[in-house]
């Protein structure tokens, strides 16, 4: 049972986070930050993973510290969920088309989180949501997921479409990255025998 629960709290915010790694898609989001609620939706949807996430956070000052501990939480919560990752592909890749926006991740489930970011936004702000903050979720999961990851924006004409498209393009990719193999179920997909970084 490929399950976890993380419990997190500071001064700054208090979440809960579960993640079902072999579910359906199914979600239920709550972290006071429409948006943020909207992009992690998508997340699930399209990796399958079933999550649920509960946050307060410090939102009279801005959304900065639940968009950050919110992908801490699930990162964890993922690697949690994966133990020694026996069995996994561990790699995936895609372009994940959205209108006039198209990008491109790339994931390696290593146990060594590293981030590239080629993403750029022509605004500063999705609505209140600040641009910069798509980043920051992603520089946090991948640093407490345990994976390499690189996502870039080939080219796009909406801001919108941008950050939805960086994280469907992550789901998609962790989705497939996370299944297990039944070519080698029984076995850590490493020379090492172990992805514990």
């Amino acid at each position: 049972m490929r399950k976890a629960t993380i419990d997190r709290k500071t001064t700054e915010t208090r979440i809960s986070a579960s993640v079902d790694l072999d579910g359906t898609g199914s979600y239920d989001v709550r972290t006071g930050v429409g948006f943020l609620d909207h992009m992690l939706e998508q997340l699930s949807r399209h990796s399958l993973i079933d999550l649920t996430l509960k946050a307060e956070g410090d939102l009279h000052i801005d959304f900065h510290h639940t968009a950050e501990d919110s992908g801490i939480a699930i990162g964890q919560a993922v690697a949690k969920a994966l133990g020694d990752r026996k069995g996994i592909r561990r790699y995936a890749s895609l372009h994940l088309p959205m209108d006039g926006t198209l990008t491109r991740a790339a994931i390696d489930v290593s146990g060594r989180p590293f981030l590239v970011w080629k993403v750029d936004f022509s605004a500063p702000k999705i609505g209140d949501f600040d641009t910069e903050l798509v980043r920051e979720w992603f520089q946090a999961f991948a640093m407490n997921a345990g994976v390499t990851l690189h996502v870039e924006t080939l080219y796009s004409d909406n801001n919108h479409h941008i950050a939805e498209s960086c994280f469907k393009a992550l789901a998609r990719a962790l989705r497939e990255a996370i299944e297990i193999d039944a070519r080698q179920k029984d076995r850590i997909p490493s020379t090492k025998g172990t992805l514990a970084g």
